[in-house]
């Protein structure tokens, strides 16, 4: 009996692109590859007590350029005033979420800061930092 060849499917481009990978996010309309306006204000993975940027969004990126992985958040986020370190410290140390305003070049914020734990052990091995606009300030 013949064969008949059929084209293969083209493969996704990443996990974002199918449904089809199991505990994986789907990213439908684009938003996640849209952009820094999409993003709402950079935000990054910091590791251990030297903060060190682990990841960090578009908006991250564009802030304070994509050569920051790998540095201490304190030589990287340097228009960050000094509270915003003192909170991450706290909530590296302390293990809770926590959030402040800050006074910053072009406006106010609000600095967020969440624990990354591990999941086996509850250890915290870092902290999410995220910058977000805040209105009229």
């Amino acid at each position: 009996m013949p064969t008949t060849a059929t084209q293969p499917a083209e493969p996704p481009r990443s996990p974002l692109d199918t449904g089809s990978h199991r505990g994986v996010m789907t990213d439908p309309a684009g938003a996640l590859r849209a952009g820094p306006s999409i993003s709402g204000g950079p935000s990054a993975l910091l590791f251990g007590r030297a903060h060190l940027v682990m990841h960090g969004n578009l908006a991250f990126k564009a802030a304070y350029g994509a050569a920051c992985l790998g540095q201490p958040a304190r030589e990287v986020m340097v228009n960050l005033p000094r509270p915003g370190f003192e909170l991450m410290d706290r909530v590296l140390t302390d293990g809770r979420a926590l959030a402040m305003r800050v006074r910053m070049p072009g406006g106010d914020r609000r600095l967020v800061v969440a624990p990354r734990k591990d999941p086996e052990t509850g250890e915290t091995y870092g902290v999410i930092v995220h910058l977000r606009p805040i209105a009229g300030g």
